[in-house]
This record gives C-alpha cells, structure tokens and sequence, in this order.
C-alpha cells in the first residue's frame, strides 16, 4: 500500500511538472568569440616573459643576433656546458661564426650530451610556452634527452595564443603538417610522489630562452 502511494505521488509530480511550459533556453554561445581578454600586439613580449619565468624558465632578452651571441658564449661558459648539441644546420652555421664550441653528431648524444640548442615554431604569450615541432633537425629528441634545452626565438614569433600558434604551424608546413607538436612551458617536472617536486623528472631540468628583438621600433 505504501509503495503504491510512494508511486503514485512520483507520478502526479511527472504530470505536473509535464503540464508547465518549458522553462527559459538561454541564447545558444558565440563559440567564435576569444575565451581569454585580447592581449595587445605591442604587450606580447611583456606578458610572454611574465609567464614564462612563472613557469621556472630562464628568460635572456637579446638586443640582435649579435647580442645573442654574446650572451649564449656568457651563459655557457657560466654554467660550464662542455656538449651543447645543435642540429639545426643554418643554427650550426651562425655558432660557428660566432666562435661557439658544440657539437653536430649523434654519436654518445643520450649521455655525453648535457645542453641542446634549437629553434621554435612559435612563442605563446599567454601561457608563456614555447610551441616546438619534429619539422627541424633537432626531431623530437633534443628538446627532451638534455638536461639543458636552450631554445633561441625571434620576437616576430610571439603570438597571444595557442590556435594562433597552431595557425601560424599550419601557414608555414601546409599539407606537411609536422608528426609532432609540444607546447613546453618551463622545465619537465613533477609532484606525484608524496606532493615533492622533482624538477626534470620526464624531460630537461631548465629551459632557457634568447629571445631576439627583431620588431621595427
């Protein structure tokens, strides 16, 4: 008797609920529009560096090429980098004319190599990320197996965000879109063991970027 009281009443509430008139639908979402505020072209650099050394990266402003030259002989010879790995046969070729020591082969790359350098496809403003690909010489490998990737960008590479780097990818590679894309923001680490941060746990222990002031002023 009580279970059929018990449904009868579930019942009645279905009725009424069923006779009411649909309630409000709001207006459906402009998927088009930016989910995150605008940030202005002439801020990009600015809000770029901010995040990024949020991130833990080390952040060099270079006035010109020149000038980064000067401060990756500085910065090598401080850190007491012996095998600074390039790949990159045109990033080869302004080391070399710089009079910076490194190293072009594979050979012993996993454990003889302690630095890698290379360049990037794009600078995320907003999340302060470097977007890297497998399109260069460097592949996949040299901004993973170092303990110390030096990534060297231009300030015309800064975009505000990642569709606008992915874009810029796309412009770039056309039809031959790279196998691979990866967003590093800061160096690799982790908190899973017992909430202790370990730097370098799946990947380099610092990331340091030059960036090159390349933008009419």
């Amino acid at each position: 008797m009580y279970e059929a009281k018990s449904k009868e009443i579930v019942l009645r509430k279905v009725r009424e609920a069923l006779a009411k008139s649909a309630p409000f639908l709001p207006p459906t979402p402009d998927f088009s529009s930016p989910l995150h505020p605008v940030v202005p072209v002439e801020d990009l650099s600015v809000v770029f560096a901010e995040m990024f050394i949020k991130n833990a990266g080390v952040f060099i402003y270079c006035d010109n090429e020149e000038d980064f030259f000067d401060q990756l002989y500085v910065y090598k010879k401080e850190q007491n980098l012996q095998h600074l790995c390039v790949w990159e046969p045109n990033l080869q070729n302004a080391v070399h004319q710089a009079g910076i020591d490194f190293t072009a082969d594979e050979e012993n790359f996993v454990q003889g190599t302690e630095a890698s350098l290379t360049t990037c496809e794009a600078l995320i403003a907003r999340t302060g990320s470097v977007l890297v690909s497998s399109a260069n010489a460097g592949g996949r490998r040299l901004s993973i197996y170092p303990s110390t990737h030096l990534v060297v960008a231009k300030a015309s590479q800064l975009v505000p965000d990642i569709k606008d780097g992915l874009q810029r990818v796309r412009n770039k590679y056309k039809e031959n879109f790279p196998s691979m894309l990866s967003m590093v923001s800061g160096p690799s680490r982790t908190a899973d063991i017992e909430k202790t941060l370990v730097m370098g746990a799946h990947g380099p222990k610092q990331l340091v970027l030059f960036l090159i002031d390349d933008l009419p002023h």
